[in-house]
């Protein structure tokens, strides 16, 4: 299980990085038009702000599956051993609820009514952009499916009652 989430840590490490590279290389091409030759580019903005939107969601995917994602401290804290696992356990569920219903489901029907649509600029099919969401939830999915393997290897573990005890606790 660890060979596939070191493989998709890569994949989306490649691909973030690739597509902060390219806003970067575009961004500089838009602001050089724009100041030096007087000639803003459309193109460039267009194609900015829809690479923002798939390294967002490619980045989150990337830190959900690092466990990096938000939680309330405050009440996580207080919770040691087993029932941090359950209530790991408990998150890692209501996750993956989210990213059934609103990524994979709302992402495909927002990709499929959106096919007819085509970007000012570009030209190119909103549905194509939209695509993200599916494909992000998919991925957190499969983070997903990682995680909880970790959790119940966990619980089961000789060493369950020391999980969260290095944690800050007032």
């Amino acid at each position: 299980m660890s060979t596939i989430r070191t493989y998709l840590d890569k994949v989306l490490v490649f691909f973030c990085v690739a597509l902060f590279i390219l806003m970067t290389i575009v961004g500089t091409y838009q602001i050089t038009t724009r100041y030096f030759f007087n000639s803003p580019s459309t193109i460039s903005e267009e194609l900015i702000t829809y690479s923002f939107a798939w390294l967002s969601l490619l980045a989150a995917c990337y830190v959900f599956g690092q466990r990096g994602h938000l939680c309330m401290s405050f009440v996580y804290s207080k919770f040691v051993g087993k029932s941090r696992v359950i209530l790991d356990v408990l998150s890692e569920l209501t996750i993956a609820v989210v990213a059934v219903l609103l990524f994979i489901y709302g992402g495909q029907y927002m990709a499929l009514s959106n096919m007819e649509q085509v970007t000012a600029s570009l030209g190119v099919n909103m549905g194509a952009i939209y695509l993200i969401l599916p494909i992000s939830g998919f991925i957190i999915l499969i983070y997903n499916v990682l995680n909880l393997y970790d959790l119940f290897k966990l619980f089961n573990s000789e060493n369950v009652s020391e999980y969260g005890k290095n944690d800050y606790q007032d």
